[in-house]
């Protein structure tokens, strides 16, 4: 009796355990920005307006839903300075930077977009010239948020900025931003569960309790 009371309620504990690890599974579409240091792809710690790389600097952006820095996608191919500026000759007071420019799968696409093919490009650019001012010598147009966040490279994605999709890459939400250097923005309820799955869990254990007492109560009569 006992087991028959409780079996649907465990079930129904288990969807709502399920429907919450799913809420947390929550990304966002955006442009990642990386340094290369060796044949390594480092997540970079400043954004490309403020960084400065120098002459022979290997720089790369990659588009894709990610969850947060720790999980972003790493541009894909060789990114070899001596082949990428191979065709650029080296200038007097200029300095060259290797731009690698991932634009991804088709699963991270926008709705109703088709990535372009992945590109590099050597920029020559002053020797003070950030990373965004080497890439819009290589790559425009770019488009920017109002928090300067970089949107859209050579017009890809057409619009969208950081936007909040599911684990299954359905937009949930309106654009968020954040800074280029680290995650794209995160809101309060990836932090945990949201109240109304544990308004539910927590009706389903009442219930439970409920059940079990009366299973008992009618064994003892």
């Amino acid at each position: 009796m006992i087991r028959r009371v409780l079996a649907p309620l465990l079930a129904a504990l288990v969807l709502l355990t399920g429907a919450a690890q799913g809420a947390q599974a929550a990304g966002y579409r955006y442009w990642s920005f990386w340094e290369r240091q060796g044949g390594t792809w480092i997540y970079a710690t400043q954004g490309p307006s403020l960084s400065r790389p120098s002459d022979g600097d290997v720089q790369g952006f990659r588009f894709a839903v990610s969850e947060d820095s720790k999980d972003a996608t790493q541009p894909r191919g060789a990114a070899e300075f001596a082949v990428i500026c191979a065709r650029t000759p080296a200038e007097d007071g200029r300095k060259r930077v290797a731009l690698v420019v991932d634009f991804g799968t088709a699963a991270d696409a926008p709705s109703g977009e088709t990535p372009p093919a992945r590109r590099t490009a050597c920029a020559r650019v002053a020797p003070d010239a950030t990373t965004a001012e080497a890439l819009a010598a290589v790559a425009k147009p770019l488009r920017y948020d109002t928090n300067a966040l970089l949107c859209a490279i050579t017009g890809y994605p057409q619009k969208g900025c950081g936007d909040q999709v599911s684990g299954g890459g359905r937009e949930t939400g309106q654009p968020t931003a954040a800074g280029q250097t680290a995650t794209a923005a995160e809101d309060d309820s990836n932090g945990g569960l949201s109240l109304g799955l544990v308004a539910g869990i927590a009706v389903v254990v009442v219930l439970g309790a409920a059940a079990l007492w009366q299973a008992r109560r009618r064994g003892d009569g």
